[in-house]
C-alpha cells in the first residue's frame, strides 16, 4: 500500500540521500549485467553453440557473473544501504559523502575492469571469487577501506552514547573483509594444498564475515523500524554477533572433504559449522520473533515480505550448509551441482531478498517517492518462483550427479541424467532476470527528488525518537 503522506525523514541531509542512492542505482546496474551474463552462462548448459564467442565461452562468463553478483550488486547495494544505517542509528550525517563518492567510483573502475579482463581471458586462474589480477583487487580494496572508515566515523560522531546492534555487525563486516581480502592475495598461499586451504576459507568467509554482517546490520535496523516495535531480543543480537565471528572464519575446510587437507582440519571444519547453527538461528528466531503478531503489517507492506523470505532462506540454507557438511551428506552432494544451489540459495534467497526490503522501506523514506505496489509485487513473485526453480531443479541435478558418482558411473552418465534440470534451471534464472528489471523500474521511481529536506540543526538531531 502506498503511504500518501510520506516524505524524506526531517533529519535526512541532501548529500548523503544523493550517495546514498547513487550506492543503489550503480547496484542495480550491475545487477542487471551480473545476471544476464549468468543467464547466459546458464543456457550454455544445455545448449553449448549459443552464442560461439571465445568471450562469451562459460569458463569466462561464469567468474564473470559470479564476481558482478557478489561484488557489484550484493556488495554495493547492502554498503549503500549500511551507510544509511550508520548515520539514521548515529543521529549524525554522514562523515563524509565525498569520500563515500570517491570509494564509489573506485568500486565501479575495480568493477569495469574485472568484467573486462574476465572475458578477455585474463585472470588468476582457478581461485573462485578471486579471479581478479592483483592491481584490480588493490583498487577494491581502497574502495571497502574507504567506506569503511566513513562508516567508523559516522558512528564515533554519533549523538546517543550507546552503539545500536546494526552498527556492530556493519563495522564488522567492513573490519573483517580486508582481513580476509589481503589473507587471499598473499603470494605464499597462492600454490599447493595452501592454496586450496586458503580458498576455503576466503570464499566461505566472504559470505559470513561481510554479506551476512551486513545483511544482518540492516535487518536489525529495518524491521524494527517498519514494524513500529523493538527487536525481540537485543541480547539475541549481541549472541549472534559474537558467536558469528567465534564460529565462522573456522568451516571453509568443509568445502575439501575427502580432499588431501588434514583429516583434523576437515572435522574441525565440520564441528564449527555444527556450532555455526546458534549464531544462525539466534539471528534468524531474533527477527521473526520480532514479527510475532504482525501479520496484518506484513499484509499491507511491500517491503516486509522480502524480510520475512530472506530471513527463511537464512536460516534455511545455512542449516542445508551445516548437514551438507557432514562427510556422509558431502560424498553425494559435494562438487556437483547441489553446492551450486546451495549457494543461490543463500547469496539469492537470503541476502538478495534482505536487500531487496531494505530498498523499499528504507530508501523511500530517504527520497520521499514511492515504488508503484503492484510493480513491487510483480518483483517479489518473479524473484521467488525464479530462485525456487532454479534451486530445486539444480539441486535435483546434484542428487543425480552424486549418485551416479558414488555408484561407479562414467562422468558422462552423471551429465546426462542431470541435463534435464538445466533447462529448468536457465527457466528460474529467466524469471529472475525478469525480475530484475522491475526492480530497476522501481528504483528509478524512488530517485530523489530535486529538494531534499534540509539537515536539522545538532539540537534537534539530539532530541531522542
Amino acid at each position: 500500500m502506498r503511504d500518501p503522506r510520506l516524505v524524506a525523514a526531517p533529519s535526512t541531509d541532501a548529500p548523503t540521500a544523493s550517495v546514498t542512492f547513487e550506492y543503489l542505482a550503480w547496484a542495480t546496474v550491475w545487477l542487471l549485467t551480473g545476471t544476464t551474463i549468468g543467464l547466459i552462462a546458464s543456457i550454455k548448459l544445455h545448449w553449448p553453440e549459443f552464442l560461439p564467442f571465445a568471450w562469451l565461452s562459460f569458463g569466462r562468463v561464469r567468474p564473470a557473473h559470479t564476481n558482478l553478483v557478489l561484488f557489484g550488486w550484493s556488495s554495493l547495494v547492502l554498503v549503500g544501504v549500511s551507510l544509511y544505517v550508520v548515520s539514521r542509528t548515529s543521529r549524525a550525517p554522514l562523515w563524509s559523502p565525498r569520500l563515500t563518492r570517491i570509494a564509489l567510483w573506485l568500486w565501479n573502475l575495480a568493477l569495469f575492469g574485472g568484467l573486462v579482463t574476465l572475458l578477455t581471458g585474463v585472470n588468476r586462474g582457478p581461485q573462485e571469487y578471486r579471479e581478479w589480477v592483483w592491481p584490480l583487487a588493490v583498487i577494491l580494496a581502497a574502495a571497502v577501506v574507504m567506506a569503511g572508515y566513513v562508516a567508523y566515523r559516522t558512528v564515533a560522531a554519533r549523538t546517543l552514547p550507546e552503539v545500536y546492534v546494526s552498527n556492530w555487525y556493519i563495522l564488522g563486516g567492513f573490519c573483517y573483509l580486508p582481513i580476509l581480502y589481503v589473507t587471499s592475495y598473499l603470494p605464499f598461499y597462492q600454490t599447493g594444498l595452501g592454496n586450496t586451504v586458503v580458498q576455503g576459507y576466503y570464499m566461505h568467509n566472504a559470505m559470513g564475515m561481510w554479506f551476512t554482517q551486513l545483511a544482518l546490520g540492516v535487518s536489525y535496523y529495518a524491521i524494527p523500524l517498519l514494524l513500529g516495535r523493538p527487536v525481540y531480543s537485543y541480547a539475541l543480537g549481541v549472541l549472534g554477533f559474537w558467536t558469528n565471528l567465534l564460529f565462522y572464519p573456522l568451516i571453509g575446510a568443509h568445502h575439501f572433504i575427502f580432499s588431501p587437507t588434514a583429516w583434523w582440519l576437515q572435522s574441525t571444519a565440520i564441528l564449527f559449522s555444527v556450532g555455526m547453527m546458534v549464531p544462525v538461528w539466534a539471528g534468524t528466531g531474533n527477527l521473526l520473533l520480532t514479527f510475532k503478531g504482525s501479520s496484518g503489517a506484513v499484509r499491507r507492506s511491500y517491503a516486509l515480505p522480502f524480510f520475512v523470505t530472506g530471513l527463511i532462506g537464512y536460516g534455511l540454507s545455512s542449516t542445508q550448509g551445516t548437514i551438507e557438511a557432514f562427510r556422509s551428506a558431502n560424498i553425494y552432494w559435494h562438487f556437483t551441482n547441489f553446492t551450486v544451489g546451495h549457494s543461490h540459495a543463500t547469496m539469492y534467497g537470503f541476502i538478495a531478498f534482505i536487500a531487496w526490503g531494505a530498498v523499499y522501506g528504507l530508501v523511500p523514506r530517504l527520497t520521499g517517492r514511492e515504488p508503484n505496489p503492484l510493480a513491487v509485487g510483480v518483483h517479489f513473485w518473479l524473484a521467488l518462483v525464479g530462485v525456487l526453480t532454479y534451486v530445486i531443479s539444480i539441486s535435483v541435478a546434484g542428487v543425480l550427479q552424486g549418485f551416479a558418482w558414488v555408484s561407479g558411473q562414467s562422468f558422462i552418465a552423471s551429465v546426462i541424467a542431470a541435463e534435464p534440470m538445466w533447462l529448468w534451471r536457465t527457466i528460474g534464472g529467466l524469471l529472475m532476470v525478469g525480475s530484475h528489471v522491475v526492480f530497476a523500474v522501481n528504483v528509478w521511481a524512488m530517485r530523489p527528488q530535486r529538494v531534499v529536506a534540509p539537515a536539522p540543526s545538532p539540537d534537534v538531531v539530539r532530541i531522542p525518537a
